[in-house]
């Protein structure tokens, strides 16, 4: 049993220079290993609450050093000289030690770097690669091993490009690839052909939102998706059958008083399912992220009867990775997809309950970066790990995304594994 001789953290800058955690740990053995915590901008009210310091006069308030302190305070207090025979009992611990539904108290910046750090310290003690460790703490499944099939970033609106558009992000999902290399190679000649007509269109030049996307003024929606088809068009790859779109409408964001706020007008609930169902016929949309609010429980059911046969209805703010929500989604059919974000809930082991739900539901589940992200590529051994059937990561532009799709490329040349089954 892996014994804790050291727990340390620091406070470091995410991909939007604010500050979040890396945590490192060590076992008696000399095994060592750090994780690094990313931070969303799109959150739902039903996440685990970050822990940041408050004080306007550093980082704007939202400094961490005071979850740093607990790493460094009560939880390395309650955890240093202890055997954990699981992950599962390391984060139980660090649960009690919170005590709180929210991570209020420690922080779920701070607990989930310590999970992970704990996670990634026994895949080194165990001499193990990451993604073979992360298998490891499901239950035996007899599916065979694979990568996730990647979902990228094309154009990006709301919360991640300053609210120029109302819809999040209109994503690339690669259908004719067989191998992650082909299906980033198809990604990124749709996305270079989408910034010369960026160019051309809007007189733009290619400055990208929080995850990479390419962020012109479109004056509306079905531009934005028209815009994606056509950069499709023009490498020559065919919409609906080598690339599909995703679109995470992130409806939560401009829900106001009952009504959607799209392209200037005010939808009720069921005017607003007949928006997506337009366009899921008009365009090759095979997945749609929070296409209703979180809380208008009362038509999830009706869009997911609407369109379910055709396409993803995937939970994000929706669901926050929370045990219970996935659990009420389920019994009324509100959703056939999770997107797992694991500091949605703040340790491995509850966003590995959340995933067995999801499966034992027969949902797809899409396993998801934040807009504000690290270096760290645990993401992708952790998509890989447990069998996601997508991974979605952002664009193909920046530092923090390509170190998790050069992981990708670089499972899939040590392992030789297939993508997962297109949607």
């Amino acid at each position: 049993m892996p014994t804790l001789s050291h727990l340390d953290a620091l406070e470091i800058l995410d991909s939007r220079g604010r500050p979040t955690l890396e945590v490192l740990c060590q076992f008696d053995s000399g095994a060592r290993a750090s994780a690094q915590v990313p931070s969303g901008a799109s959150t739902g009210t039903a996440e685990a609450r970050e822990l940041r310091d408050a004080d306007p006069h550093r980082h704007a308030g939202l400094g961490c050093l005071r979850a740093v302190a607990h790493v460094t305070g009560p939880i390395r207090d309650a955890l240093l000289h202890q055997s954990f025979e699981s992950q599962s009992q390391l984060d139980t611990t660090l649960l009690r030690l919170d005590g709180t539904p929210s991570l209020e108290r420690l922080g779920a910046n701070a607990v989930l770097g310590v999970s992970l750090a704990f996670a990634r310290t026994h895949a080194a003690e165990r001499g193990l690669p990451l993604h073979r460790h992360f298998s490891g703490l499901l239950p035996h499944t007899a599916s065979p091993p694979r990568l996730p099939r990647p979902t990228i970033n094309l154009f990006s609106g709301g919360k991640h490009a300053g609210g120029q558009i109302a819809i999040q992000d209109v994503l690339l999902v690669p259908l004719a690839a067989h191998t992650m290399a082909d299906a980033l190679a198809h990604a990124c000649a749709v996305f270079q052909a989408a910034a010369r007509l960026v160019s051309e269109r809007y007189r733009s030049r290619t400055l990208v939102a929080d995850e990479g996307g390419l962020a012109p003024d479109f004056p509306s929606t079905e531009t934005m998706l028209d815009d994606a088809v056509e950069a499709i068009r023009r490498t020559g790859l065919v919409p609906g059958r080598d690339i599909a779109l995703a679109v995470d409408v992130a409806s939560s964001h401009f829900y106001h008083d009952h009504r959607y706020h799209l392209d200037g007008a005010a939808l009720d609930s069921s005017a607003m399912i007949d928006r997506l169902a337009a366009w899921v016929e008009r365009f090759p949309i095979v997945s749609l992220e929070d296409g209703l609010a979180e809380d208008d429980w009362d038509h999830w059911p009706l869009l997911l009867q609407r369109l379910g046969e055709n396409c993803l209805i995937l939970g994000d703010d929706l669901l926050c990775t929370h045990p219970e929500r996935i659990r009420r989604a389920v019994a009324s059919h509100a959703a056939n997809a999770l997107l797992l974000k694991v500091n949605q809930i703040g340790t491995l082991s509850e966003a590995a309950r959340a995933l067995e739900l999801a499966r034992a539901a027969s949902w797809h589940v899409t396993i998801s970066a934040r807009s504000g992200e690290t270096e760290d590529h645990w993401l992708s051994d952790l998509a890989t790990g447990w069998n996601g059937d997508h991974i979605k990561i952002g664009s193909i532009t920046r530092s923090e995304r390509l170190s998790k799709y050069n992981r990708l490329l670089a499972i899939e040349h040590e392992t030789a594994w297939p993508l997962a089954p297109a949607p």
